[in-house]
């Protein structure tokens, strides 16, 4: 006995989406984004200071809680709160920022907010502030 037509086509976009769903996926059970970070340029502590010491920048440390800051920094922002705190950030989406937190996790969440807010010129230093005080540079004290 045949199946009623409306039953088929119910079956037939059943597998299909069990087809695609299968398909996107890596093989290993679970999905990868793209690196957040992929929209900022990676800077060594060297290459990020000589950023920092520039005055076209505007420096953000991202990092909570607060376990000090860089030097120069214009403003600290929660990387999870960038969105609702996007009125201390430049007006100018072509200002070029400079982001950076302890390890460079956060930072690279905060570099994908920004990227969505349409900052396209971010740098972002490579480890954080735990390779910039690795290679002998000072850190501001919490506060």
């Amino acid at each position: 006995m045949p199946l009623p037509t409306t039953r088929r086509v119910s079956l037939a976009l059943f597998a299909t989406a069990l087809l695609t769903t299968g398909c996107a996926g890596s093989g290993t059970g679970r999905t990868e984004a793209a690196p957040p970070s992929a929209s900022a340029e990676l800077l060594e502590p060297t290459a990020f200071a000589d950023v920092v010491a520039g005055e076209e920048a505007f420096v953000i440390n991202v990092h909570v809680p607060d376990e000090g800051s860089i030097e120069g920094t214009d403003a600290a922002i929660p990387f999870d709160r960038i969105e609702q705190q996007k009125a201390a950030l430049p007006a100018d989406r072509g200002t070029p920022l400079a982001v950076y937190c302890r390890s460079g996790s956060m930072s690279a969440d905060a570099v994908a907010t920004l990227t969505e807010l349409g900052y396209a010129d971010i740098v972002d230093l490579r480890g954080g502030m735990q390779a910039w005080s690795a290679e002998g540079r000072p850190l501001l004290p919490p506060g």
